[in-house]
């Protein structure tokens, strides 16, 4: 970027995200381009300059340096790096002056900071334009309708709503067929849907009252469902010590669905699997069931897709 040392840029913090929503930015700014040794060297060039076994530490270093940095709100300082990652402070310079080099962090020599730079963003832009999330998650539930022999989704927060990516259907669908409106592209306010809740129930007390700030946050279809923030944390509370969610005639009368988060590499909710079924309770009340076997099934495809992302499954 010639001509100006001030640009500014915004960086999102790593994890699967879908249209940009629930990751706070890094706004840093760039320094000018590289002028070390690697300056002006094509990529491949670099990627054939490295060699032999003793190359792979440092390069899980710098790997870690980039996720320390992604998971943080703002640039840090080298010691910080450092204690962090249990570095001595020379390597960690050493790796951090390689990075920054490379374009993937970014040197604020006025705060004596260090931050991630346009490298990562391009990175991570080009994994969001192939789509992983739904590419990995499909087969998976495929799969899952396979053993259950119900309809699974795919959904994220955008928001304070839940946006469905992906459905599977049986090949066979049952004798009365699922009519419901959670198909691809819908979205619903994230407190009524089991999915938009196991994401929820994971989120800092904070940030769900951010996103359900008044009684106007709380839409109602179907008369069940929290109406207001002390009764949306009750629940949230329940699900998260259960270890998945419930919904029952929330979204539309006569239908529930199981529903468990899919978490990336920080523990943090970036979508969730639910499975959805044809349920009436004989009353206006819900009926309290939970279906701990159809939540084991959930749970299951939920963990597999976290690993997939390099996440950690909710213990059981």
């Amino acid at each position: 970027m010639p001509g100006n040392r001030n640009h500014l840029v915004t960086v999102q913090r790593a994890g699967i995200q879908q249209d940009g929503f629930m990751h706070l930015p890094i706004t840093a700014r760039v320094d000018p381009p590289a002028r070390g040794p690697h300056a002006g060297v094509c990529l491949a060039c670099q990627t054939a300059q490295v060699g032999g076994s003793s190359d792979v530490p440092a390069l899980r270093r710098g790997l870690a340096i980039l996720r320390l940095l992604a998971s943080h709100a703002g640039p840090m300082t080298a010691a910080a790096v450092a204690g962090e990652l249990g570095l001595p402070r020379s390597t960690a310079y050493h790796l951090l002056a390689e990075l920054v080099g490379a374009g993937f962090v970014t040197h604020l020599p006025e705060d004596r900071r260090y931050g991630l730079g346009v490298a990562a963003f391009e990175v991570g832009s080009a994994y969001l334009r192939h789509d992983p999330l739904q590419a990995l998650a499909r087969p998976l539930l495929r799969s899952l309708v396979g053993r259950v022999g119900r309809t699974a989704h795919l959904g994220v927060l955008h928001g304070s709503e839940t946006l469905y990516l992906v459905r599977e259907q049986p090949e066979r669908p049952p004798a009365t067929p699922n009519v419901t409106i959670t198909d691809v592209g819908v979205r619903l306010p994230a407190q009524l849907p089991a999915s938009g809740r196991a994401m929820l129930g994971l989120l800092p007390a904070a940030q769900v009252r951010a996103l359900f700030p008044g009684a106007r946050s709380f839409l109602n279809r179907t008369g069940r469902g929290p109406t207001d923030l002390p009764g949306l944390r009750r629940l949230l509370a329940a699900e998260r010590r259960r270890g998945w969610a419930v919904e029952d005639g929330h979204v539309t009368v006569g239908f529930a669905s199981v529903a468990a988060a899919v978490l990336d590499h920080g523990d943090r909710p970036v979508a969730a699997i639910s499975v959805t079924f044809r349920h009436e309770c004989p009353g206006q009340r819900e009926c309290g069931r939970d279906w701990p076997t159809l939540a084991t099934e959930v749970r299951r495809a939920a963990g597999e897709l976290s690993t997939r992302i390099g996440g950690h499954p909710t213990p059981p």
